[in-house]
């Protein structure tokens, strides 16, 4: 089942103060509370959908990554969900009265690693997605590049080969839990499920870990590969990469990386969609008289731009298919703004010839009153 907007699940709007997303997420905790809905799975799952959204819109940096890249923008944060800072923050508040109220969030939660995972299971779970953040210069991002990166991900320990135990005889069923995973622990006529303390909610334990992965089957792994960029990326996309992320626990399969582009400005060029905008300067008696400019293109190259007898200052003038590249591979256009330049100095025949040309043609010495939506377009 897709994953709910998480200003939808507290009954937001994306400009919703703080003081707003905690009262709205304290009314749905209470509300769903599992203690308060014995039994009640959907109760149960409503919970942890709340505090799931609690925990992004929340802290105020994932709120913004939620904000601008919806659930990519925070997959990679704070491990994928793996911390609760904020919820913690807030629990006391709202379930003091009920105990301990860390372990009734463990209780509900189990494996910290993520929202409703059971850590009874030994089956493998897939690993976590991860972000990485590059900037490109404009032309590389319109022409498309690659990138060598390096990071830092999860990955199977070398040691134990994935394992956890340094004879490879792996995990061994609880004995506290007896495999469940989980303990109940009595509190008044309260009667809570929380996560064993010897095997840490797994339901197995390890009796000789590896030291390399203590026990963990997963060790730190400097990766360092290769990112082709396609031609044509926009800023604030990302490429994803799969199986580059964390590896599961258990074995499990890697997550994806997702690669977001930062594109920087250039200072000549602008983008819009498929098309490209600069500004070239020509002499009067070109932009009067018409003919032919030559102009460096954004990949270097030197092409010869027709000016039309007559063109007037801030004239957008299209040369076609020299813009940005897509996918179908067809080239947008190149569209170049002529600002028509006025000499400061001028030659003494050059004044003659100006001063003739004024003779022949008239002087208009009233100056004509035009739209400031005209200039604003120029």
């Amino acid at each position: 089942m897709a994953k709910r907007d998480y200003y939808e699940v507290l009954g937001l709007q994306k400009d919703a103060a703080k003081d707003d997303i905690k009262r709205a997420y304290r009314k749905l905790a209470i509300q769903y509370h599992p203690d308060k809905n014995p039994g009640d799975k959907n109760a149960e799952e409503k919970f942890k959908e709340a505090t799931e959204a609690y925990e992004v819109l929340g802290d105020d940096q994932k709120r913004q990554a939620y904000d601008q890249f919806g659930f990519a923008g925070v997959e990679g944060m704070s491990g994928g969900g793996q911390q609760y800072s904020t919820v913690f923050r807030d629990f006391e508040d709202i379930f003091g009265g009920f105990g301990d109220f860390s372990s009734i969030f463990g209780s509900i939660f189990g494996n910290a690693g993520g929202f409703g995972q059971d850590r009874r299971s030994d089956r493998p779970r897939r690993g976590s997605n991860l972000r990485y953040d590059i900037e490109l210069p404009f032309e590389k991002a319109i022409y498309g590049t690659s990138v060598e990166i390096t990071y830092t991900k999860d990955d199977t320990c070398k040691t134990c080969s994935g394992s956890g135990s340094v004879d490879g005889s792996g995990r061994k069923v609880c004995g506290t839990c007896k495999g469940s995973g989980q303990v109940r622990r009595s509190s008044g006529f309260f009667s809570i499920s929380q996560p064993c303390p010897t095997c840490g909610g797994e339901g197995s334990v390890i009796d000789k870990p590896c030291h390399d992965c203590s026990g963990s089957g997963i060790t730190k792994k400097k990766q360092k590969i290769k990112v082709t960029i396609p031609p044509g990326v926009e800023d604030g996309k990302r490429v994803t990469i799969p199986g580059q992320g964390d590896v599961g626990p258990n074995a499990g399969a890697p997550g994806d990386l997702y690669v977001f582009i930062h594109v920087r400005p250039h200072e000549y060029y602008e983008r819009h969609e498929q098309d490209l905008y600069c500004a070239v300067r020509i002499d009067m008696s070109t932009a009067a008289l018409g003919g032919e400019v030559v102009i460096n293109t954004l990949d270097g190259k030197k092409i010869k731009l027709a000016v039309p007898p007559g063109t007037q200052h801030g004239k957008l003038l299209r040369v076609r298919e020299e813009g940005v590249p897509s996918s179908s591979g067809r080239k947008g256009d190149l569209y170049i703004k002529v600002l028509v330049q006025v000499p400061n100095r001028i030659s003494r025949r050059g004044k003659e010839l100006l001063e003739e040309y004024r003779r022949l043609e008239g002087e208009n010495t009233e100056a004509q009153t035009v739209k400031l939506s005209d200039v604003a377009n120029s």
